[in-house]
C-alpha cells in the first residue's frame, strides 16, 4: 500500500479553519477544482464533480468534531488506485492563536499505474488543495 501526506500552516485559528474544511460536503467552499458537491445517504456520501466534469464519489468513514478530523474512502473516481482512504486533520500550532496546521494524507493501492505515479498524483492534489485553502483564508 502506498501513502503520502502534505501539511501546511495557514493564517487562521483552528476553529475558523475547521468551520471551513470540516463539513464533508464543503469542498467547493475552498477547493476550486471541485466546484460541485452533492450530499447523498444523509450526508455520509458525497458526489463531486471536478472542473473537467469527472465524477468522484466518496464515503465518510470517520468523523471527529472534537479532534477536528475526518476520513473518507473513494467509491468511484477516475484515479488509478483502489483501496483509497484519506484523512484531513486540523491541528493547533502551540503559541499561535491565528495559525493552524492542516494535514491531508492518504493511503491507496496503485491500479494501472506505478506506486510513484500515484504518490506523485495525490501529493500534488493535496499540496494544490492546501495552497487553495491558504488562498481562501487570506482572500
Amino acid at each position: 500500500m502506498a501513502s503520502t501526506s502534505v501539511s501546511r500552516i495557514v493564517p487562521a485559528s483552528p476553529e475558523k479553519v475547521w468551520s471551513l474544511v470540516g463539513g464533508f460536503d464543503a469542498l467547493p467552499d475552498w477547493l476550486p477544482y471541485i466546484p460541485e458537491s452533492t450530499p447523498l445517504e444523509g450526508g455520509r456520501v458525497r458526489r463531486l464533480k471536478n472542473t473537467e466534469g469527472e465524477v468522484i464519489t466518496e464515503r465518510l468513514v470517520d468523523f471527529n468534531e472534537t479532534e477536528r478530523h475526518y476520513s473518507y474512502a473513494i467509491l468511484q473516481a477516475p484515479f488509478p488506485v483502489n483501496g483509497y482512504v484519506s484523512t484531513i486533520r486540523v491541528h493547533t500550532v502551540p503559541g499561535q492563536e491565528n495559525a493552524t496546521e492542516v494535514q491531508w494524507s492518504g493511503r491507496f493501492n496503485p491500479d494501472g499505474a506505478t506506486e510513484q505515479e500515484v504518490v506523485d498524483l495525490f501529493t500534488g492534489i493535496y499540496a494544490d488543495g492546501l495552497d487553495a485553502l491558504h488562498q481562501t483564508l487570506t482572500a
